[in-house]
């Protein structure tokens, strides 16, 4: 199979676009037409990064790659429309493989309301890669930089089930294989927190962040934009049962796997009170579970208090270039 036949049957694999598609996938550039304002965001993967062959299989690393990217676009109370994929491909993968990847683009696309409106394929030496871009519409748009003293942190869903899930999938077992099941599915299929983020932005959130590198760092992504210091109470912190259940076979901290897991891709967030009270009336509404889990405060950092202590909760997480 030629680059060109590839292209027509990675084509072929996504839904047909949206009415707001003047130009589809196929010409040397996609035209849409927009009103208002757009969030852009740029997301990639990388074999051996992001995922292993052994643990994802090709539609699976489609979709968190789409999924991953959308996720962005909630956090700023947007909603995906468009997104294009550069694709870089290693004689190594089976063209069948590379197919199916596109099985999980085309899901994750058509279940988020998205259209792939174009992209690029290549060779490469090096491992597989994909590079989404995505392009959302926001009426309101809610940054890291707004939180308020006063204000409530909440999050939603629950956390730490991805990282719990992955250390399953890498060997180290625990618990019953029903937990374990759940926790594996919640690694493979992350859910954008798209109609909450909208919600949230509409009535009035100053805040918001989404949970891919660990709720620890995202926290302290919020309170370095937002000049404040966040109060986090441990015992509130959402940690997904499951999680509970295989930490504590493990003889591990279950709070260590929401804090520091990461890619829970839920999101975490601030708004005045009356404001998180309407939130709390919505939640139901669009499917999204929230829970309060601190305050924010005058000051700098991120502060848990955990049995009764206070703990300083260090901006650990995911870093590409940590060292």
């Amino acid at each position: 199979m030629d680059e060109f036949a590839l292209i027509r049957a990675l084509a072929a694999k996504l839904p047909p676009p949206g009415e707001d598609v003047m130009v589809p996938i196929g010409d040397d550039c996609a035209v849409v037409e927009g009103k208002g304002r757009m969030a852009i965001t740029t997301d990639a993967v990388v074999e051996g990064v992001h995922f292993r062959r052994d643990t994802l299989s090709p539609p699976q690393i489609g979709y968190r790659a789409v999924a991953a990217a959308v996720s962005d676009i909630a956090a700023m109370g947007g909603h995906p429309a468009w997104i294009t994929i550069a694709l870089a491909v290693p004689g190594a993968w089976p063209l069948e493989d590379v197919v199916a990847l596109y099985d999980g683009v085309s899901e994750a696309a058509s279940s988020l309301g998205a259209s792939v409106v174009g992209g690029d394929v290549v060779s490469t030496e090096g491992p597989l890669w994909m590079s989404i871009t995505a392009v959302g519409k926001v009426d309101r748009p809610v940054t890291r930089a707004g939180a308020r003293p006063g204000d409530v942190l909440f999050v939603t869903g629950s956390l730490g089930g991805s990282a719990a899930g992955l250390d399953i999938l890498l060997g180290r077992r625990a618990g019953s294989p029903v937990a374990q099941a759940a926790l594996i599915a919640r690694h493979r299929r992350p859910t954008p927190r798209i109609a909450f983020g909208r919600e949230a932005a509409r009535l009035g959130a100053t805040a918001l962040d989404d949970i891919s590198d660990g709720l620890a760092s995202e926290l302290n992504e919020i309170a370095e934009a937002s000049g404040v210091r966040l109060i986090v109470e441990a015992d509130r912190i959402p940690v997904q049962p499951e999680v509970t259940e295989y930490a504590r076979a493990l003889g591990a901290d279950p709070l260590a796997y929401a804090l520091y897991g990461g890619e829970d891709y839920e999101l975490v967030g601030t708004a005045p009170r009356d404001v998180f009270a309407r939130l709390l009336a919505v939640a139901p509404i669009v499917g999204t579970p929230v829970a309060a889990i601190g305050r924010v405060e005058e000051g700098d950092g991120v502060v848990m208090r955990r049995a009764g202590r206070l703990e300083v909760v260090a901006r650990k997480g995911y870093n590409h270039f940590e060292r």
